[in-house]
């Protein structure tokens, strides 16, 4: 059953230092981890992709010049993920992101970034994941999920720092 690290917008360093300590151990005890952009710095980029050896990630607005793809998919235990960072208004956030997720796999959980803000719902069919702010970035809460996928079936965990 592979154990995967979701989280978003860490933000180093324009709003934080460091990523904590529990998103650094949940890292490195994961089989992957997916990242769902404003990662803010490449160095922040690499240490990510150090801890979790094995990442999926994409660009998010602060993530200029970094060579990440806007969408990525990533399939794992039956389940197939669509990652976007969610850029734009928060007025039609849920929607936009959906309609993204339908675009390459209408099958697919959608993971997205942007707004700090966690949310696990569906939208028209497809299941929406957001991590939140795994620094706690312009937020009062420092969070990532942790799953585990098997047979199609996810068991998440949303973990706060």
């Amino acid at each position: 059953m592979p154990r995967i690290a979701i989280l978003s917008d860490t933000h180093i360093p324009s709003r934080r230092a460091a990523l904590p300590g529990f998103v650094r151990e949940e890292l490195a005890a994961a089989d992957f981890a997916i990242h769902a952009g404003d990662f803010d710095s490449r160095e922040a980029l690499e240490t990510i992709r150090d801890l979790a050896g094995d990442l999926t990630a994409v660009s998010g607005n602060m993530d200029r010049g970094m060579d990440l793809p806007r969408v990525a998919t990533r399939t794992a235990g039956g389940v197939t993920f669509v990652v976007t960072h969610g850029t734009g208004s928060r007025h039609d956030y849920e929607e936009r992101v959906a309609g993204i997720v339908r675009e390459h796999d209408p099958n697919a959980v959608g993971i997205s970034g942007h707004s700090h803000e966690v949310l696990d719902t569906e939208v028209a069919g497809v299941r929406l994941l957001n991590p939140g702010s795994a620094t706690g970035a312009s937020t009062d809460r420092t969070t990532m999920y942790r799953a585990e996928v098997l047979d199609g079936e996810i068991d998440l965990e949303l973990l706060e720092g």
